[in-house]
């Protein structure tokens, strides 16, 4: 009898998370997202309850762990390879938004305000190894 679930996968934003879902899906795995629905009620509050969880049944982890691991969850170019780091060479490199440039962090301002989604971020590469952000340009 199935009894635990467990997290095998956190996402920012629910969009990303029924991607995966809907992969594991397809391997004929029953899946649960925690916290969607609360994200996307309130998506600037992600990264403080942790993001969308996708869980699955503790019997089905290993199995699922499996398909995560043949989605490559790092950044690649138009031409599918994958980014390289300009500081320390490594191939592990995600794509996230950001609110540090003054554009970015007056619409945030301006979004809070008006209670509303923002209107301008900025986005960068970040090298899981060495933690560098830059941009392809």
């Amino acid at each position: 009898m199935k009894e635990k679930l467990v997290t095998v996968a956190r996402f920012q934003y629910s969009s990303e998370a029924q991607i995966i879902k809907g992969r594991l899906v397809a391997e004929n795995i029953e899946t649960f997202l925690a916290d969607e629905y609360i994200i996307d009620t309130d998506p600037l509050i992600s990264n403080a309850i942790g993001g969308v969880k996708l869980q699955v049944w503790k019997e089905d982890k290993i199995l699922a762990e499996e398909v995560l691991a043949n989605i490559s969850s790092f950044s690649v170019d138009d031409n599918g390879e994958a980014l390289i780091c300009p500081n320390c060479q490594s191939h592990k490199i995600r794509y996230y938004t950001t609110i540090n440039d003054f554009r970015s962090f007056f619409s945030f301002l301006l979004c809070l305000f008006f209670v509303v989604l923002p209107i301008s971020v900025s986005y960068k590469y970040h090298c899981e190894n060495c933690h560098k952000k830059f941009n392809l340009k």
